[in-house]
Parts: C-alpha cells; sequence; structure tokens
C-alpha cells in the first residue's frame, strides 16, 4: 500500500539506508532533502524554459545566447547549494522556484516576519532557520525582508478613519533609538479610538523626539486629515498643554485626565512613610458617587494634608475640571474613561515584545517592531466594549445632536 510520496517498504529501506534511529536523524535527512527538491526543481525550470539539459550543455550543439549567470546560494546541512541561473541578454528569463537576486525560499519571508513580530533577535532567528530548515540567512537579509513591510506601515498610517469616535485614548510609550551615533530617548505616540459601534483600534503610532503638547497637536491634526471630525471624550495623561491642543483640534471634546496619573503625580511629593495614609484618605476623593461629594471630599482631605502636602492639594484643585469628567457619567463610562488603562495594557503588550530590545537602532526598526506586534495583539481584539448597547444609549443622552446624526 502506498503511503503519500513513498511505500512503506521505501520508506524501511531508507531507515536502513541512513541507519535512521532518532528524529535528529529524520530532521537532518529531511533538511538535506528540502536543498535536493530545491535544486532538482530549479534545474528542471530550466530545462523546460529554456530547453538546457541539466549538464549545462546548450542543445543541439547551438551558440550559448545566454551566456550570463546569476549567482544563489541555499544553506542546507550538506553545506552550501550553488544555484547558478542562465539568463539571457535581455534578462528575459524569470525562474520561479528561486528568483532573481532572491536569498530565501517560499515561506521564509513569512517566518522571519513572525519571529520578528514576537522579538525574537536577528541572532535568534538566523538559528531558529538553520535548524528547522538548514537555511542559512544574514542579517542584512532579515532586514531586507522587514523592510518589505515599510509600503504596507506607511499605507496602514495613512487610512482613512471613521468620522466619529465615542472615545479616544492617548498616551506615549519611550525607547531608546541611535541617532547620529548617539543614543536618543524617543516618544512614540499611540492612538486608541472606540468607535460608535463599540469596536476599539490603534489608530495610529508616531515616533518624535520627546513627549509635547506640540507634537500632540500635530498628531491630532493628522486625526483630521485622515477624517475624524468629531471625538466625544478623549482619555489622556497629565502633559501639560494636553487640554490645549485636544481643544484647538476638536473643541467639542470633553477631556478626562487620568485619575491614576493624578494619584501618582501626587505621591511624588509625598515622605514614604505618610504614604499609605495620604493614599487612603484621598480615595473618597476620586470615588465619591458625584462630583459635589468629591469636592468636599477633597475639602476634607486639604484639612488633613494641606499644611504638610500643599503641592499635593493645589495639584488636584489646578487640574479638576478635566480629572472630575467622569462624574457625570453611569458606571459602565466611568469604568473607561476615568483612566487610561486601555492604552496601557496595550503598552504592556508591546513591551512584553520589545523589553528585549534595550536599544532600536534606527526609528524605521522600531517603527517596523511595534507595528508586527500591534497587528498581533489586535487579533485578540475581538467584537465590541462589554456593554456597548446601553453606553451608547447613555451617550446619546449626553451627546444627542453628535450621537443622532451618527445613528442616521
Amino acid at each position: 500500500m502506498e503511503m503519500g510520496l513513498l511505500s512503506k517498504e521505501q520508506i524501511r529501506d531508507l531507515i536502513k539506508e541512513r541507519n535512521i534511529t532518532t528524529t535528529q536523524d529524520i530532521d537532518d535527512m529531511l533538511k538535506e532533502m528540502f536543498a535536493d527538491v530545491l535544486q532538482e526543481a530549479l534545474e528542471a525550470e530550466l530545462e523546460t524554459e529554456l530547453g538546457y539539459p541539466k549538464n549545462g550543455s546548450v542543445p543541439d550543439g547551438g551558440s550559448n545566447r545566454r551566456n550570463g549567470h546569476t549567482k544563489k546560494s541555499v544553506r542546507s546541512t550538506r553545506g552550501e547549494i550553488d544555484l547558478s541561473i542562465p539568463r539571457d541578454r535581455d534578462g528575459d528569463f524569470e525562474p520561479a522556484i528561486v528568483r532573481k537576486h532572491q536569498k530565501e525560499v517560499t515561506g521564509i519571508e513569512e517566518q522571519i516576519l513572525a519571529l520578528y513580530a514576537k522579538g525574537v533577535s536577528v541572532r535568534d532567528i538566523q538559528d531558529h532557520l538553520n535548524r528547522i530548515y538548514g537555511v542559512s540567512v544574514s542579517p542584512t537579509l532579515i532586514s531586507n525582508v522587514t523592510n518589505r513591510i515599510m509600503p504596507v506601515i506607511k499605507e496602514w498610517q495613512s487610512r482613512p478613519l471613521q468620522k466619529t469616535y465615542a472615545i479616544v485614548f492617548l498616551d506615549a510609550i519611550h525607547y531608546k533609538v541611535k541617532q547620529e551615533g548617539q543614543i536618543v530617548n524617543k516618544a512614540v505616540y499611540m492612538v486608541i479610538g472606540v468607535d460608535m459601534d463599540g469596536i476599539k483600534d490603534v489608530l495610529g503610532m508616531y515616533i518624535g523626539e520627546h513627549e509635547s503638547s506640540k507634537f500632540w497637536l500635530t498628531v491630532l491634526n493628522e486625526l483630521k486629515n485622515r477624517g475624524v471630525d468629531d471625538i466625544l471624550i478623549c482619555c489622556v495623561d497629565n502633559l501639560t498643554g494636553f487640554s490645549e491642543a485636544i481643544s484647538a483640534c476638536f473643541p467639542q471634546t470633553e477631556i478626562q485626565k487620568c485619575v491614576v496619573h493624578q494619584i501618582r503625580n501626587s505621591i511624588r511629593y509625598v515622605s514614604y512613610k505618610d504614604t499609605k495614609k495620604l493614599l487612603s484618605d484621598l480615595k473618597p476623593v476620586y470615588t465619591a458617587p458625584s462630583e459635589e461629594a468629591g469636592l468636599a471630599a477633597l475639602d476634607e482631605f486639604e484639612t488633613i494634608w494641606g499644611a504638610k502636602y500643599p503641592l499635593v492639594i493645589q495639584s488636584w484643585r489646578r487640574n479638576w475640571g478635566e480629572l472630575a469628567t467622569f462624574f457625570k457619567y453611569p458606571p459602565e463610562i466611568r469604568k473607561i474613561i476615568y483612566t487610561t488603562n486601555m492604552i496601557e495594557s496595550y503598552h504592556r503588550q508591546l513591551r512584553k515584545v520589545t523589553k528585549g530590545k534595550a536599544i532600536f537602532p534606527t526609528d524605521e526598526a522600531l517603527l517596523k517592531m511595534l507595528y508586527l506586534v500591534t497587528q498581533d495583539v489586535m487579533l485578540k481584539w475581538t467584537g465590541r466594549i462589554h456593554n456597548w448597547g446601553q453606553i451608547l444609549l447613555q451617550l446619546s443622552v449626553f451627546f444627542p445632536d453628535r450621537v443622532q446624526s451618527y445613528l442616521r
């Protein structure tokens, strides 16, 4: 009985001939067969397309017009295989198995991109491909393969967006990048949007020198240029000038500053021995059932700590207008907007992959990895935000004209 390509008897003979006793022996044999099949397929292609016999002689004693050769090599466990491909002077022969100037075989590119997206180092990618396929790839080839996604990234960065977003989260993540022989800190500006159907999406990522409200204004203008007319609520950290940048582009948008960021900033001024007690006294401020109750709790907090830590009180009162936005909303909306947890969770997924990269060689190398990881992360973003029907109903009450224009 036949079993696939080989009969049982042929397989037994092969095992005996090769003295196969371990799975490693099987792996080595398959690598050699892979390289041999690639060589034979290429030679068969040459014979079919050009009429050349495998020995490379010219048929019927004719002259060899196709006197050029393109050198290709693929590594196998038996060493380097030389793939010399004749081509005519006009360059009209393009092999289908291994194309001109190609240093990889079918499927290798996908393997490289998948490994790169997981944060695997170039050296480990090389080792993996050699161990599994017996194929040797250079760092330059890996870079060239990943560079091929740059046009895809540019297209993704400039794709049209929806006219209205219910909630948009803005935050930056920081990396070290080589630039002109020096290592500099770069900010990657990230934008996550929740559309009117409750679906979240990464709307864009932009690399800048350092986080600033001026650069955020550029990012927001780009969102407008890509078709965003309206954002109902924008969730941000406490970066100075952030609110002014948002209002300049989207004057109707409500701004919610992250309460967790505000708390973190508060304890920067606090002695370690006072931190636990101060945080306990601060909790009634942001967990109050209403803004009025929150302000009353803030007054009480000031009575206790105002004399010792006046900067903490000043910070809360200065930012109160945009910290207290969430108070007017029901719990379903409050839970989403009072903190930038949604985008920080995304950042944690990025850091899981990029933590092995202390320094990126270029901005492009950083952008390539973040894009590939982002595509991987977004595969898990299935379905709508929990309870979205109820949330949309509430938003239609708070923003009647703007939500109705979407529903129409």
